[in-house]
């Protein structure tokens, strides 16, 4: 047991296991990372290394020992940033995924509702996206429709979801300029 200096109370073996425990999934975290995020993070050299050395080792024994050990050097950083960093990147990946699902329903109700006149699939897009390009669109709507129809590989459905990622970034790009212009005012 030890005493914590901020609360003078006695810290249990349980707690301490806890923290350790936590620290090295927080290692393990870190040793899943792809090596550019691994730069943007701000690691002691020590850490840097060992968690380098962690994505090398292929024995199981091996990584329990080195996970111990990045636990071990991670007691004397704050790891709140780090932990901060892992979180945003987390988010901005689901946050992704769900931009490109989105992406993905809007494609396929272009292709399979746009085949009846009545439809307004394409008007609710251009509502949403005032600067995409509506000949283009329909170009790749009508082609994609015909691929599909003949069993052909799907690139203009390919294209399409391109250019949809385009304007949807473009008008993100816009309205994040928009609001950092409303914030300055």
């Amino acid at each position: 047991m030890q005493i914590d200096t901020e609360e003078n109370l006695i810290v249990s073996k349980t707690k301490l296991k806890a923290e350790a425990d936590a620290q090295q999934a927080i290692g393990r975290k870190l040793i899943d990372l792809p090596k550019e995020k691994l730069a943007k993070l701000t690691l002691p050299e020590a850490l840097l290394d060992a968690v380098t050395e962690a994505k090398r080792i292929t024995s199981n024994g091996a990584i329990r020992r080195q996970l111990q050990y990045i636990g071990r050097l991670m007691r004397d950083v704050d790891t709140a940033p780090i932990v901060e960093q892992l979180k945003r990147w987390e988010g901005k990946h689901n946050k992704e995924n769900a931009r490109f699902h989105g992406l993905e329903r809007w494609r396929d109700r272009l292709i399979n509702e746009s085949v009846t006149p009545q439809s307004n699939v394409l008007q609710e897009f251009v509502s949403l996206y005032p600067h995409a390009d509506i000949q283009q669109l329909r170009t790749l709507i009508r082609n994609a429709q015909k691929e599909q129809i003949a069993n052909k590989p799907p690139k203009s459905s390919r294209d399409l979801f391109k250019l949809l990622r385009d304007v949807s970034e473009a008008k993100h790009a816009t309205d994040g300029a928009q609001t950092v212009l409303a914030k300055e005012e």
